[in-house]
This record gives C-alpha cells, structure tokens and sequence, in this order.
C-alpha cells in the first residue's frame, strides 16, 4: 500500500490513463467546504504551541519523501511505523487545545469559527515596550510586588491567554504594576504579553516537575513550567526579596539587574535567541529567602 503511494507521489500519474468523471455542482461545493476546514484547522494550529509540532511533522514528511525517492529503505521503514501511532500521539499530546476549539465551536457555534479565524499579524517587541516592562519590573522589585511576566517570542502562547482575562490593551509600566498590586483582582496569576500588547492577566500557567532550589516557590515552578512548553521569557519579581528572574527553555537566570533584564528583551525585538553563557552565569547566583 505504503509504495503505490510513495510511486504517485514520486513518479507522478499518467494523464493519458486518467478518466475524468463530469463535474457537477455539489463537487466544487465539496471542494469548498474542504478547503475553508484546512484553512480552519490551519489557522487554529498557528494560534497554538501545535504551530511547531505541524512544522515538525512537515519536515519529517519531506525527508521521508527524499528517503524513498533515494531508496533510503530503514529510514522509509522507521518513518512509516512513526506515522502510524502519529495520529494517536497528537490527539493525546494536544487534547486540551482540541477541547477547547470543540468547545468553542460547540458554545457559540459560527461565532465560533469566527474567534478561531480572528487572527491578526504579529508584532514584534518594540524598544518602547521593552522600556516600559523594564521599568515596571524595576519598580516593583524595590517594593517587593510580585509579578510574572510571560513575553511570547516564535510559539504562541494563545493556549495560556485563554485561561486568563483578556485586556487587549497597549503596555505601559502604569498599568503592569496596577496588575500586581496585591489583593486587586488580577494580581493573581500572569500576565501575557503578545504582538506587542498586554494580551491578558490572571493567567494561570503550567508548573515544572523539575526540581528547582529550595527556596523557589510556585511563580518561579509556574515561569519555567511555562517555558518548558513555549520560547518565551517569563520574568519573574520576588515578593519576598524584589530579585528579578527571567526563566527561558527550561531554564532560570536569577538575581538580574535592570541592564540583565533590559538585554534580555532586547533580543525579543532584534528577533535573536540570547547567549546560552548568559543563563549559565546568571543561574549560578543562589538567593537566600523565603519561598517566592
């Protein structure tokens, strides 16, 4: 089965053997409809972190292609007994991001739709927003206000804004630190910055199983939890002691200064990843304190 689809694929059909059955209405009707719910669930995976894993799987495709045209046999072998549970593997991997898109279809149903296509071009960090979080966070760190920052950068982070408040509002260090003022309604959670505009606050974020220093609490478990599932940077203010940390890949740069911290965004808006030295020298200082 696996090479009669690999020869038309690969060497192509024979028009001259091809018959054609006459085209009616309900086919280019059929067409359509096919192709406004590929449009649907494509637009629905770049709002997600299932983005990356779709390009994963384009790549693979393509180099199983080239394997077979090549008679690469154990790669084609081992790329097709991967496909094989790849279907299983998606649905359990994402299943809270289709429940959600399910959910939503189902509550409001074209309205729905409309949510999931109401997409807008992203907007990358500008050297104004990055002044203004920097300033925030400076501030709060003296007075010892809590804060988690979430800054997308290439996956995006729609998945964790769903489960905060929307505000779709234009950042300002006023507004961040009215936030995380503490017992204000949105002071509880993170707040989420995408396109270069506050996108949401309250947001709850997913929490680490890797063990961190003793005197870490949940907002820093909650930081590198999230980034362990995006690219983004999480800043992270103490309450306890007003460090600032900035969590990234899995890992933590602790205790950094407001130039520590204004670097770091700066290559959110050149559109860089910052020097792996920079988390390996920061990660070395170790506070002493409460949990945070």
């Amino acid at each position: 089965m696996y090479n009669n689809i690999w020869d038309n694929i690969v060497n192509g059909f024979s028009l001259s053997s091809i018959n054609f059955p006459p085209i009616r209405l309900s086919d280019f009707i059929d067409i359509a409809l096919v192709a406004v719910i590929i449009y649907i669930i494509l637009i629905w995976i770049k709002n997600t972190r299932a983005w990356s894993l779709f390009r994963g799987l384009a790549i693979i495709a393509a180099v199983a292609l080239i394997s077979y045209r090549f008679h690469f046999y154990t790669l084609t072998w081992l790329i097709e007994k991967t496909f094989s549970v790849g279907i299983i593997a998606i649905v359990i991997l994402f299943q809270p991001e289709l429940r959600k898109a399910l959910e939503q279809i189902g509550e409001s149903g074209f309205s729905g739709l409309a949510d999931i296509l109401n997409v807008e071009k992203s907007t990358r960090l500008n050297h104004t927003s990055v002044d203004c979080i920097v300033e925030a966070c400076v501030k709060m760190a003296k007075e010892k206000t809590g804060a988690l920052i979430v800054v997308e950068h290439n996956v995006p982070v729609g998945d964790f804004v769903s489960r905060g408040i929307e505000i779709d509002s234009h950042i300002s260090s006023q507004l961040l630190m009215n936030i995380f003022v503490n017992k204000t309604p949105l002071h509880d959670g993170a707040v989420i910055i995408r396109d270069n505009r506050i996108a949401a606050a309250s947001c709850i974020l997913p929490v680490t199983q890797k063990k961190l220093a003793s005197e870490l609490g949940t907002r820093h478990r909650a930081a590198v939890g999230a980034s362990e599932q995006s690219d983004a940077y999480i800043i992270i203010v103490s309450e306890e002691t007003g460090d600032i940390s900035v969590a990234n890949d899995g890992r933590l740069m602790r205790n950094l200064t407001e130039n520590d911290l204004r670097n770091v965004l700066d290559t959110l808006v050149e559109g860089k990843t910052i020097n792996t030295k920079f988390f390996k020298n920061r990660s070395r200082g170790k506070g002493k304190g409460k949990k945070q």
